[in-house]
């Protein structure tokens, strides 16, 4: 395919590994959607989908072969977009509504998404330190963290793990924006990842059921 030659949005939004990022969008929007109505057991099996689709967009298009530097560029643009929904307003609107969106979750609903804007901002004009390093924690890291400890939900009071999440997802967006080296799992981590988004999914699940 030419590079010079302009291609339409749906030519874009027909290659696989952006239908494969839709997916991920729709995985979130979805999670978004249950994490208003405070059904969070729901909200984490969407949200955990939405990382697995967003790691497979990446697999599917690097196993593509005569795929040109236009759509590449537009691909980790158009990741970059739906990053912002899945690790920065959804944490946000788990944290909103898990506080029943009063005023003092307000902050920490800006602080996780001004960190996301920025660590994305950041990565898409530095890139990684090496080919198995990001700088600082990967967004991705924060939401299966989160679906971690919402399994973990009932063994404490509502206030208390309001109060819980609010400091994770603090430290978590400080990490964000850190300087710290941190290992880029791929290969066959991504079996890893299948493996925790069924299970989790299976755990929030029975939890939904019972």
């Amino acid at each position: 395919m030419n590079d010079n030659k302009q291609i339409s949005v749906f030519g874009f939004i027909k290659d696989l590994p952006n239908i494969c990022s839709l997916l991920g969008l729709l995985s979130a929007v979805t999670a978004i959607y249950f994490a208003i109505q405070g059904n969070f057991q729901a909200a984490m099996i969407g949200v955990l989908w939405a990382v697995l689709f967003d790691w497979y967009d990446g697999i599917i298009a690097r196993n593509m072969k005569g795929r040109t530097k236009i759509q590449g560029d537009f691909g980790a643009e158009f990741d970059s977009m739906i990053d912002i929904v899945s690790f920065g307003v959804f944490p946000a609107i788990v944290l909103l509504s898990y506080g029943n969106y009063s005023i003092w979750f307000l902050p920490g609903a800006f602080v996780i998404i001004a960190a996301s804007a920025v660590r994305l901002t950041y990565f898409n004009v530095y890139g990684l330190i090496d080919s198995k390093t990001y700088k600082g924690f990967p967004l991705d890291n924060n939401v299966l963290i989160l679906a971690l400890v919402f399994a973990f939900e009932g063994f404490f009071t509502p206030s208390v793990f309001s109060i819980l999440i609010y400091a994770l997802m603090m430290l978590l967006s400080a990490l964000n924006l850190s300087s710290i080296p941190t290992p880029k799992f791929g290969g066959k981590w991504v079996y890893a990842l299948v493996a925790y988004v069924v299970v989790m999914t299976g755990v929030f699940g029975w939890i939904l059921m019972n």
